[in-house]
């Protein structure tokens, strides 16, 4: 039982971490904030983003293989199936994000140039959609938990 709390805490904070990160992305990312300290800033919160979903991913992995109910039931389930979906689907949107900011930085290293309010909205609107998307996967989780749909 200690085992599976553990697990669930370490799968908590990890969701929670990558929350506050993609949230901190979303909030930076306006064209009338966009400074060389907020293009920089970007950055390094993407990669605390990306090795927050990386931690999600591990621990969630780590829950169905050490958990209570088994690798062989949670692999049976629909819902782990779109829970994990959505996930994906996320960090396939999550890679235009971060190839801007690479970009960004570069261009801001380069010769000072920031970028155009048309690109930063792109990205936002890319951020706010992957924001949206994360917002589903904690209701299909709990639907899970609950054994809705359960096999």
């Amino acid at each position: 039982m200690l085992t599976e709390s553990l697990l669930a805490y370490a799968h908590f904070v990890a969701i929670l971490t990558l929350v506050v990160f993609i949230t901190s992305e979303a909030a930076l990312c306006r064209p009338e904030w966009i400074n060389a300290a907020v293009v920089r800033r970007l950055a390094r919160v993407d990669i605390i983003y990306m090795v927050a979903a990386i931690a999600v991913l591990a621990t969630g992995f780590a829950r169905t293989y050490w958990g209570v109910k088994g690798f062989g039931w949670y692999w049976h389930q629909p819902l782990l199936h779109i829970k994990v979906t959505l996930f994906v689907i996320v960090g396939l949107i999550s890679i235009a994000p971060t190839r801007a900011f690479i970009r960004w930085r570069k261009a801001l290293d380069a010769n000072g140039a920031l970028p155009a309010e048309a690109e930063v909205r792109k990205v936002r609107k890319l951020i706010m959609v992957q924001a949206h998307i994360v917002m589903l996967i904690p209701l299909a989780a709990v639907l899970l938990a609950r054994g809705v749909w359960a096999r």
